[in-house]
């Protein structure tokens, strides 16, 4: 009789599609699942746990210490002005828009209205509180008033702090660069020329440009 060919039988190896993805599937979850496990069990080491009441934060405010108890979800903004009653910075937009809650935070100008207290720790936080003398404004400051950059007076004291931010950086501005450099300022009087020759005359009683 001739000899029927008989399909051979599957090899052991031979793997059908769904099988491997199936497969390759499982192998790249479990990787996934252990790598976040991992990388929560470092964070856990690593990362200190505050709140949800109140904790203990200290902050260096104008070079000085402010001991405080407050909740982690409260804003720089609010602990300046609730909690140890340096009102200068104020809220009005409350989403980074206006600049009147304006500080300085490590030489550079913050919205406080955005940024956790518990965030500032450990750093260098300058108020308007803290620019003048008594009895003598800062620089800035009278060069504000020289040139009537105020009227309603509740964005000045932004204003004044994202000046001396911005002349700290650049000692020896243009016009141009002065509009540029506060953009993220504004003001509802509109004085911003004012708000312009007041950056200059303090730039020249600097020993940069001449107001022009």
């Amino acid at each position: 009789m001739p000899k029927r060919d008989h399909p051979e039988p599957p090899s052991k190896v031979e793997v059908s599609r769904r099988g491997f993805l199936k497969g390759a599937g499982a192998v790249l979850s479990s990787g996934i699942v252990a790598g976040a496990e991992a990388l929560e069990a470092a964070n856990t080491e690593s990362a200190k746990v505050i709140g949800p009441g109140k904790a203990p934060v200290t902050l260096k405010i104008n070079g000085v210490n402010k001991a405080l108890n407050i909740e982690p979800r409260l804003t720089l903004l609010d602990a300046l002005r609730d909690e140890l009653e340096l009102t200068g910075a104020k809220r009005v937009c409350d989403r980074t828009t206006c600049g009147a809650c304006t500080v300085i935070v490590n030489g550079k100008s913050v919205y406080s209205c955005t940024m956790l207290a518990i965030e500032a720790q450990g750093k260098d936080i300058q108020t308007i509180e803290g620019l003048s003398e008594p009895g003598k404004l800062h620089p800035l400051q009278q060069a504000f008033v020289d040139n009537d950059a105020q009227q309603c007076g509740y964005c000045t004291p932004g204003f004044v702090m994202a000046c001396k931010a911005f002349l700290d950086k650049n000692p020896n501005p243009s016009v141009e660069q002065v509009r540029k450099g506060l953009g993220g300022n504004l003001c509802r009087c509109g004085t911003y020329v004012g708000i312009t020759h007041a950056v200059l005359q303090t730039a020249k009683k600097k020993g940069g440009r001449a107001n022009a």
